[in-house]
């Protein structure tokens, strides 16, 4: 017992209670797209076992290359590098004279006869190495019917990878009352959540594809965007300095090829911090701007990059910059076209969620403690590899 006013000092330890929000905040690493933001955007289908892919076609556009010199504008044997894809009665255009050949025969896989002059250019020596287009086709009156020719198709592959993330918190911590958060088992439930967006997130970029066993039983692990578009020739290391030249020549292939007639000219930009603030430092440095008088902010922000063939949007994607603004992923940037994009999950399997010891679950093994485990199994499809890139090592911006 004391004799005095009684005072903040005087009270005993967590006598008072607790100054603390009513939610715990999580951190994120900064950016403006949530995590798992890549599949919120993208449509899916069904996958109907764990090997799912598509078929795919490529047109073509026929034409050959001169494997040697046409000494004449007679000459109508020609040798070529690969006549694949050369039938009589196509019209072909030398790149060099734009003289018109007719096909009347193709001999072997490197040897085509032709037509000479047919169209108003006359024939004319050709050159080693020019290449002959095809411009069309034509036919006689009453003709014979022609060759016809196919586009055979591709199979592309990939397999369904089982994502499991389990939350668990002991019987006594979900008695216990918190000053700080939801309940301890509420709080360990959306942590789980996240946790499972996240490696799900990772994999539709990073993942790598395999099929083997693990405990005796099918493991598998799918192909991830990245490692498509590499495989496809779509990935670009840049250089310690980037100017708009450079950016405009790594990002333009992408507009080559077109998935979505309604929107060919639009892709999505993922960026970790530090690349979209070497976007910005090309921006700048190419560009003119000025303050206006009476002001009352100042800074430039794009959030739209606009080139001769396309345009795209902006997003700072949060995972890429989980390890730092120094990190190589922070450096990164992945132009995704949606619309060849999907993703597939097994019938039934789309996030299931299977808890032990809550009301009405079933008791696991008789463990003192309540959980839950969240399963998925799903692949990503990317339809059109070309259509998406990836840049690598944005390090600095520069004029030019």
């Amino acid at each position: 017992m004391a004799v005095a006013t009684w005072n903040t000092g005087t009270n005993p330890t967590d006598y008072a209670k607790k100054s603390f929000s009513a939610l715990i905040t999580r951190l994120m690493p900064n950016g403006q797209a949530p995590l798992f933001g890549i599949s919120s955007m993208l449509k899916e289908e069904t996958a109907f076992q764990p090997e799912h892919g598509f078929w795919t076609k490529t047109m073509i556009f026929p034409s050959v290359v001169l494997n040697a010199a046409v000494a004449d504008g007679v000459a109508t044997a020609f040798t070529v590098v690969d006549s694949t894809n050369i039938l009589p009665g196509m019209i072909l255009e030398a790149d060099t004279t734009r003289e018109h050949l007719l096909v009347t025969a193709v001999g072997s896989p490197t040897a085509i006869t032709v037509a000479r002059a047919q169209g108003t250019v006359a024939g004319a020596a050709i050159a080693n190495s020019v290449r002959l287009y095809m411009v069309g086709n034509a036919y006689e009156e009453a003709s014979t019917r022609p060759q016809s020719l196919v586009i055979v198709p591709t199979r592309v592959l990939n397999y369904t990878q089982i994502f499991r993330n389990t939350w668990m918190v002991s019987g006594t911590s979900q008695a216990t009352s918190v000053i700080v958060g939801g309940s301890p088992d509420s709080e360990s439930r959306n942590d789980c959540a996240m946790f499972h967006a996240v490696d799900i997130e990772k994999a539709l970029l990073f993942g790598q594809t395999l099929t083997t066993t693990r405990n005796n039983f099918p493991f598998r692990c799918m192909n991830g965007l990245i490692n498509q578009i590499i495989a496809a020739g779509g990935a670009t290391a840049l250089a310690a300095t980037t100017n708009y030249t450079q950016l405009e020549a790594a990002l333009d292939p992408v507009f080559n090829q077109v998935t979505d007639p309604k929107n060919p000219n639009e892709r999505i930009l993922f960026t970790g911090g530090f690349a979209r603030r070497v976007i910005h430092t090309i921006c700048r440095l190419n560009s003119q701007y000025e303050i206006e008088n009476q002001t009352t902010e100042w800074g430039l922000q794009f959030d739209t990059i606009k080139l001769p063939r396309g345009r795209f949007n902006i997003v700072e994607h949060p995972l890429l910059n989980a390890f730092g603004q120094t990190a190589s992923w922070a450096k990164m940037m992945i132009a995704v076209d949606l619309p060849s994009f999907n993703l597939a999950y097994m019938t039934g399997r789309k996030t299931q969620s299977r808890e032990f010891n809550m009301a009405g679950a079933p008791v696991d093994n008789g463990i003192d403690a309540v959980g839950g485990t969240l399963t998925s199994e799903l692949t990503c499809l990317v339809k059109n590899p070309p259509a998406n890139a990836q840049l690598t090592n944005a390090t600095a911006g520069a004029a030019g």
